[in-house]
């Protein structure tokens, strides 16, 4: 039975959040907020508890991740909360060679680029991964009725950051393996579904109200391309969690020509990038689908009264839409204050209290 779905006795607690109400596109009492990356370096309390632990080893700290986790919730009352990690977690605990190397981003000591260099992508199992069940109780428990997002990598980002060796401005490396042994290319992704399809897994199972698939760099791709080489692995992964009855939600950078494709996918929600209105977004998409954005983060540098009116430009453009979450158009920045992003979040609710 999901987490999410209604039993006869007690019902869970998030369940009649604002966040989760708008993800099953149902009427909501205001419209949600919360911000990806809003756990991280925009935070001063965050820099502070995470002095001197690397960042792979702080996702590996249970109580250091629930207290991550908690900090943009207590600050910034948003409607969500996300678990703190990084998608490249069970690559790592797989026993892949890679680290997170500051103002770089993953680096892979050994790429992926030949068959027999699948053989090091095993089986995931919750064992590996035994600190997020842990962090995710300690989590549920302090959050109440403010859900938490699970999240993971989809598969064409992490096999991005595979077979490139790190973070990539043209993919040539993925895409010469794409075009040139889609065989190989295909077996790289299923792989990589499967991983991920557990790392989901272990994350509702221990209590996450909602998960949320990042592919942070697949706006790389023709929407062909997408459809043909990329799709069904995401597909896999979102089919794998369907039975859980959890909102899923897929978001992509630089996808605006691919929104439609992100939905039909199998996302419950799409999240929208600023770089195209919702009001198009939820045309390109279609019916059946609820929308997650967008404000560029680069508008909370601005004045409050240049946030508030792009604010309010997101806001009207979400009027006619049956589900919206409101958020920006990629994650927060690490200069931005946060006392803008708190402002951000009280300005959506009053506005938008129904």
């Amino acid at each position: 039975m999901s987490v999410n779905d209604r039993p006869t006795g007690e019902q869970p607690k998030p369940y009649e959040s604002a966040f989760l109400k708008a993800c099953r596109r149902e009427p909501v009492p205001h419209t949600p907020v919360w911000f990806m990356r809003q756990a991280g370096r925009s935070l001063p309390e965050y820099l502070k508890v995470r002095e001197g632990t690397a960042m792979l080893e702080s996702c590996m700290r249970p109580e250091l991740v629930t207290e991550i986790t908690l900090q943009p919730v207590r600050r910034h009352k948003v409607d969500a909360a996300i678990y703190f990690s990084d998608i490249v977690v069970p690559l790592k605990a797989i026993g892949l060679d890679l680290d997170i190397k500051p103002g770089v981003g993953p680096v892979v000591a050994d790429p992926i680029r030949t068959r027999a260099d699948l053989t090091r992508l095993r089986d995931l199992t919750p064992e590996d991964v035994w600190y997020v069940t842990e962090a995710i109780g300690l989590l549920t428990a302090e959050l109440g009725t403010t859900p938490l997002i699970g999240f993971a990598g989809a598969p064409f980002t992490l096999a991005s950051y595979l077979v490139e060796g790190g973070p990539s401005r043209n993919h040539e490396h993925t895409k010469a393996m794409m075009y040139g042994d889609p065989q190989l290319w295909a077996d790289l992704l299923d792989r990589l579904a499967e991983i991920t399809s557990t790392f989901l897994k272990v994350q509702i199972e221990a209590g996450a109200s909602a998960v949320q698939l990042f592919d942070s760099w697949v706006g790389a791709l023709a929407p062909a391309d997408y459809r043909r080489s990329v799709m069904p692995a995401s597909t896999k992964v979102f089919d794998a969690v369907a039975s859980y009855g959890v909102p899923r939600i897929h978001f992509g950078v630089g996808t605006g020509e691919l929104l439609g494709l992100l939905g039909e996918a199998g996302a419950d929600v799409v999240g929208v990038d600023w770089r195209v209105p919702l009001d198009e977004a939820a045309r390109r998409v279609g019916p059946g689908k609820a929308l997650q954005g967008n404000l560029d983060p680069a508008v909370l540098f601005s004045s409050r009264e240049a946030v508030e009116s792009k604010t309010r430009e997101v806001l009207d453009a979400a009027a006619g839409l049956e589900g919206h979450i409101f958020n920006l158009g990629h994650g927060v920045l690490p200069t931005t204050d946060p006392d803008a992003l708190t402002r951000l979040v009280a300005s959506v609710h009053e506005q938008t209290a129904r």
